[in-house]
């Protein structure tokens, strides 16, 4: 897989590890490329429903951060990206040692880019798609960060 440059991947890392709702969750970037974000989650009580799954919620916030990062992997310094809309599809349970969120750049533009969202719930070696989606961002002015 290809890395995005050094300063790339510092302003996105530096960007997520600003976000309290990650921070939470317990998440972590495992990759930064050009264009492509994955999203690390692993299970644990607290991002589960009631039958030991991970969360629709949890599921969603890890894809939507994935694509948000994977579009700003393309943006210009001194600019930042807020999620528009987006849509995710729950295909299955979400159950396993961890969930991996990919978000991917179908069309980038100067103001609005779309990506494409898949998480996976994975076990040992087995991976198994448990959502799938699609995003619009919007590239803005550098807005300060907390």
């Amino acid at each position: 897989m290809e890395q995005a440059a050094g300063e790339v991947r510092e302003r996105v890392q530096a960007s997520f590890d600003r976000q309290g709702l990650m921070a939470h969750l317990g998440a972590r970037i495992s990759h930064i490329g050009p264009g492509e974000v994955h999203i690390e989650l692993p299970s644990r009580p607290e991002v589960t429903q009631q039958h030991g799954y991970f969360h629709a919620g949890a599921t969603s916030s890890i894809a939507d951060s994935a694509g948000g990062y994977a579009a700003f992997t393309l943006f210009p310094e001194r600019t930042s990206v807020l999620t528009v809309e987006f849509k995710i599809n729950l295909l299955a349970p979400a159950e396993g040692d961890r969930l991996r969120a990919i978000g991917s750049v179908i069309k980038p533009g100067r103001t609005l880019t779309i990506c494409r969202l898949e998480v996976f719930a994975l076990t040992g070696d087995q991976r198994t798609l448990i959502a799938t989606g699609q995003q619009t961002l919007i590239q803005i002015e550098s807005r300060p960060e907390r």
